[in-house]
């Protein structure tokens, strides 16, 4: 071993960023294991590399014994004779060491030394990709599309693949290879072939975490992403709050001229993104989620997470949504359990009088309302 190796052992290190430290452990292994392999045993075998010129002494701890008729293990004794010329101050109960050239090793042992060797090189590369993508998990990345397998698809991240399951895949979605997407990684395990990373195109914290980047207004905590809910490919809608009362949190994600906004549908092939303001009046907040429906009044019952909503006529399609989609967004985003009525079927309920709650609705301090009545489910709840 000479300088030429240590070279080699650096760019190691560069390119595949495992440690020198480690590479030398690894190589001090592989020739214990060959002086094993050779002598049987090396249980007194010590291998010493310098780790600056790459120089290694391969040696054995041999007790000094006065003739050869003593001598039970050669590994293990060396007579007198033969220590003092390896050390001319050897006398007999010393312990010596003895070196072991290399080059005395069978070629089994040798070819057994070098796949221990590539073996250590093999698992402390997966291990250190493991660590870099376990540090990513629950965060977007980029990828470049490379081939399906079967209804899955292979996407290159850099140094890993990751695997989009089709359960994890928007189904309207389709990609050709070498195309760049982004994807969230939803988990990171380590197996006996490598990292295996499990990325996703429908969780709604891609949604989230692409906000996360593109407006600069969450990055520094101005703006918050209080609640999501999302139905992947077709729409999302999203509470946002500001700590600052100078700046509109909507507009904040929107961007000008939706600038910031687009820039996210575009990523997600025109899925369609609703953003409100959150409010700590769930009355309020369930009326911001319905957007874009107009309500005329919310009785929401704090404890039990239910409401009921009274719509105009005109707007009970819209407020439901087609196939009761806003309404079930709505219900995910509040975490409520919303029932929608016209004023028609409202106040054809039995006991539910709305001139009593029509004024109230105006007071946007209010807590709430608990219904004093109770209606059907006959359209969306959650």
């Amino acid at each position: 071993m000479n300088k030429e190796l240590v070279e080699a052992l650096s760019i190691l290190e560069s390119e595949k960023e495992i440690s020198k430290e480690t590479l030398f452990k690894a190589i001090e292994e592989s020739l214990l294991i060959a002086c094993k392999n050779h002598f049987g045993k090396a249980d007194n075998v010590k291998v010493e590399i310098d780790r600056e010129t790459g120089d290694f002494l391969c040696y054995a701890e041999k007790t000094v014994v006065e003739s050869a008729d003593e001598v039970e293990d050669d590994l293990e004794q060396i007579v007198l004779e033969d220590a003092v010329k390896v050390t001319k101050k050897a006398k007999v109960g010393d312990v010596i060491k003895v070196e072991i050239k290399s080059k005395e090793f069978g070629r089994i042992a040798i070819q057994i030394a070098k796949n221990v060797i590539l073996q250590k090189i093999r698992e402390e590369e997966r291990n250190v990709i493991y660590n870099q993508f376990n540090d990513k998990e629950k965060t977007v990345v980029t990828g470049i599309v490379q081939r399906y397998v079967g209804k899955n698809i292979s996407i290159n991240l850099g140094k890993a693949d990751a695997l989009l399951n089709e359960s994890e895949q928007v189904s309207t979605e389709r990609f050709k290879a070498t195309e760049r997407i982004k994807v969230y990684i939803v988990e990171v395990k380590n197996t006996p072939k490598g990292p295996r990373i499990l990325v996703s195109r429908t969780h709604p914290e891609l949604v989230k975490k692409l906000f996360e980047s593109e407006v600069a207004e969450i990055q520094d905590g101005t703006v918050e992403i209080k609640s999501i809910a999302r139905e992947a490919g077709s729409r999302t809608k999203m509470a946002v709050w500001s700590n600052n009362p100078n700046v509109d949190p909507v507009g904040a994600c929107v961007g000008m001229n939706g600038a910031r906004v687009n820039s996210i549908v575009d990523e997600l092939k025109g899925e369609k993104i609703d953003i409100v303001c959150w409010d700590d009046n769930p009355g309020n907040l369930i009326q911001n989620a319905l957007s874009p429906a107009k309500i005329v009044a919310v009785f929401a019952d704090p404890e039990e997470k239910t409401a009921k909503v009274v719509v105009p006529d005109y707007q009970l399609s819209l407020a439901i949504g087609k196939e009761g989609q806003n309404a079930r967004l709505a219900a995910r985003l509040t975490g409520y359990k919303i029932d929608i009525k016209s004023e028609t079927q409202a106040k054809d309920a039995p006991g539910f009088r709305y001139e009593d709650y029509a004024d109230e609705w105006d007071d946007e301090d209010e807590e709430g309302y608990e219904g004093e009545y109770e209606i059907e489910e006959e359209n969306v709840n959650e």
